[in-house]
């Protein structure tokens, strides 16, 4: 993923000045979600399980908390949960095709050599290269035939950038993010035998960016990045993320039918309702056979203030991607993060009288995992407060509702979430499935500054940056009828200590 961005101060600097050392001091840097050692972290890339290890690759700039001359950062992990830092995998070029950036890509076992595709770019050309690795993918090594695709197909096209690449029937396919001016976004299918000589096929699906405006919250884009195509149960999924003249706006996947060289889509879904929060999302299937989601988070502070901070980004949790009894996606964290939990608190069942709120005073932190059974009357609404203040100057608010018609909304209220007027607070919200007696299964991970929600397979990603250090109280408030049939929590133990090498 790329877009044109003014770059603050520091990316006219030659060498970081300690960006790792002011990252870990920053209050606001998750300790339990991945972040990159210090500078830029973006789109997660080349995501696999590779004989027993997880990678995660992602575009990272290791000179400035700024999007700038993108490389590919790299860390491993057993379990998903604990990373260790592996020697970056790719450098932008002294010149060449990715002169100025080695933007998002794929992985691909060919024939047993791991290769990654990528957007090579050089000025405002991006194409498509090639590298392979070594067996342990900790070194790699640029193609010479890069980029491997000359120029992007004719016509008027908005942008022509990242990569989904899969084999089929003996051949090797490619899926490219772009978009035709006028009519809206699209996916340009290509296939290969080789990785390396191309043959365009044509769109696969193309969306009108005239249904709908950019203030929708399904509006498809004027440019489709970081495409997906993968399969769950009998379901095939494109997720794309909707972008319009640099400005990214939110991750959505088409629910159809995958064949031939078309895609026929039956639905279009918003992925998370987060919007930019979650975003150029990628999946990969492990060896556990599930299909395993990150995305990335993007900041809700000023660049300024991320300058000064010496990192950006930041890594979703892991997910897993399953298909709901409604046919579309349903999302939770991977159960191995269970292992970070620490100190349970579990309330057992009890009722919030209509109108109160209730203090839990045996739940605080920055750092929480918090999963809560609800029972919604019809009219009935439930807040739970997080990183909330003792006055309540500061405070988050998680709001699920039944409406009298049993339709359900899932809200986050942000509007008292920091006293810094520069941050982000607007509101985020969504469609919120329901049974038919209201329940809802409800979880909160709070990391300082990342926040993610999970309720009934939906989710919702956000940033917060509360300025107060006491800004640490759980609550629970209702409107109308509401049971919580259990609350569980637990503080979450960091996976990171210290300042990181910025080039391990």
């Amino acid at each position: 993923m790329t877009h044109d961005i003014t770059l603050p101060r520091a990316c006219h600097q030659d060498a970081p000045k300690g960006l790792a050392e002011r990252a870990v001091l920053d209050p606001h840097r998750p300790r339990f979600h991945f972040t990159a050692p210090g500078g830029w972290l973006n789109d997660p890339n080349g995501m696999t399980h590779w004989d027993g290890v997880y990678h995660l690759f992602y575009q990272y700039n290791p000179l400035a908390a700024a999007h700038h001359r993108i490389h590919w950062g790299h860390a491993t992990s057993r379990d998903l949960v604990t990373w260790t830092d592996e020697p970056v995998a790719l450098v932008p070029g002294t010149d060449g095709p990715d002169r100025d950036g080695c933007w998002s890509g794929v992985l691909v076992d060919d024939g047993g050599t791991p290769t990654l595709v990528y957007s090579g770019r050089h000025g405002d050309r991006e194409l498509p290269c090639v590298a392979t690795g070594s067996p342990d993918l900790r070194s790699w090594r640029k193609d010479p035939a890069n980029p491997v695709i000359a120029a992007p197909p004719e016509g008027d096209l908005t942008a022509f950038r990242d990569h989904c690449v899969w084999q089929e029937d003996g051949m090797w396919r490619q899926l490219i993010g772009s978009g035709i001016q006028g009519v809206g976004g699209t996916a340009f299918l290509y296939e290969s035998e080789d990785l390396r000589s191309w043959r365009y096929v044509g769109p696969l699906l193309t969306g009108d960016a005239s249904t709908g405006t950019a203030a929708d919250l399904d509006w498809t884009g004027t440019m489709w990045e970081c495409v997906d195509l993968f399969r769950i149960d009998d379901a095939d999924i494109l997720a794309f993320s909707a972008w319009d003249e640099g400005t990214t706006h939110y991750p959505l996947y088409w629910t159809g039918q995958y064949g031939g060289d078309t895609f026929t889509p039956r639905g279009l879904h918003r992925l998370d309702y987060g919007q930019q929060y979650f975003y150029a999302p990628q999946t990969t299937r492990d060896a556990l056979g599930r299909r395993v989601m990150f995305g990335w988070l993007q900041e809700g502070r000023d660049e300024d203030a991320t300058v000064d901070a010496g990192w950006c980004g930041v890594m979703s949790l892991p997910r897993v991607v399953t298909l709901g009894a409604d046919g579309l996606l349903a999302q939770a964290p991977v159960p191995e993060l269970a292992r970070l939990r620490r100190d349970a608190v579990r309330t057992g069942a009890f009722a919030v009288t209509d109108g109160t709120y209730v203090r839990l005073d045996d739940v605080r932190g920055d750092q929480l995992d918090i999963e809560v059974t609800l029972r919604l009357a019809p009219g009935a609404v439930v807040r739970l407060v997080v990183r909330e203040t003792p006055d309540g100057s500061e405070r988050t608010v998680v709001e699920a509702a039944r409406a009298e018609d049993g339709t359900g909304t899932l809200r986050l209220r942000r509007e008292a979430s920091s006293l810094d007027p520069a941050v982000d607070t607007e509101p985020r919200y969504g469609e919120l499935p329901l049974t038919g007696d209201g329940t809802v299964d409800l979880r909160v991970v709070v990391d300082h500054s990342a926040l993610e929600i999970f309720a009934n397979g939906r989710a919702l990603t956000a940033r917060i940056y509360p300025t107060r250090p006491d800004a640490l109280g759980v609550g629970i408030a209702a409107v109308g009828a509401v049971a919580v049939e259990r609350l569980d929590a637990w503080q979450m133990a960091a996976v990171f200590d210290g300042p990181r090498p910025l080039w391990p």
